[in-house]
Order: structure tokens, then sequence, then C-alpha cells
């Protein structure tokens, strides 16, 4: 399902930045949301996205209006490029979504430094 579903599904798609204790359920999982990261998990087609130390897993949290659903996701082979600072985590384009989806970076390790023009000279 994360795989095929499209971001345009959803309001808003947050990643967890660092790791997450995936034992939790979706209580836990609310209240890192509501407490850790100032945001509100009842917020209606917004999807929460989790990672543990072992990169290869997630844990996606949904409101749909009736009850919250809470999806897990495992890799055969390969891991998640997974934000681990806040400064990595942003809220995710619908090309990033598909991008972390695929186990590629959302954010690059090593920017490139933006090119100055040097100064008009007279």
């Amino acid at each position: 399902m994360l795989n095929n579903a499209r971001v345009s599904q959803f309001k808003k798609v947050y990643p967890a930045p660092g790791f997450t204790d995936l034992r939790r359920g979706i209580d836990g999982l609310a209240a890192i949301v509501r407490f850790q990261f100032s945001l509100d998990p009842y917020d209606k087609n917004t999807l929460f996205l989790f990672c543990g130390r072992r990169s290869d897993r997630i844990k996606a949290l949904l409101w749909e209006g009736d009850g919250f659903l809470l999806l897990y996701k495992r890799l055969d082979n390969g891991a998640f490029r997974w934000p681990r600072s806040a400064s990595e985590a942003l809220e995710l384009t619908e090309g990033q979504y598909r991008m972390l989806m695929q186990g590629l970076e959302i954010t690059a390790r090593h920017p490139i430094a933006e090119v100055r023009q040097p100064p008009d000279l007279l």
C-alpha cells in the first residue's frame, strides 16, 4: 500500500526524524506526534512515518476520521534512507515520498554549495 499510495491522497506526509521504538503501538506513536513534534495526530489524511534502528522497517500512522490505521512495512532487501536529524526531515513532496519508498535518499548528505557569481568589475 505504501508503495502504491500517491502523496496526493494525503494532505501531508511527515517522516519522524531519528530512531523510533517500533514496539510502540498507535497510542505511543500518536503521543510522539503530539508531544515531540507538536503536530495533531488526528489531522485527517496526514501520514506520519516512523523508522527504527534497523532501517529496513517502518511504521505509518494515519487518522481516517473514524479511527487510526497503523501500517508496517519491512523490506526484504535494502534499507530506507531515513532522515536522522530534524534539519533533514520536513514535510515530504510527492517526489521525495516516492524516492523514500524506493529506498533512495530524500536529502543529499553532501549538498553542492551554491555557486556565487564574481562581482562585476568596471
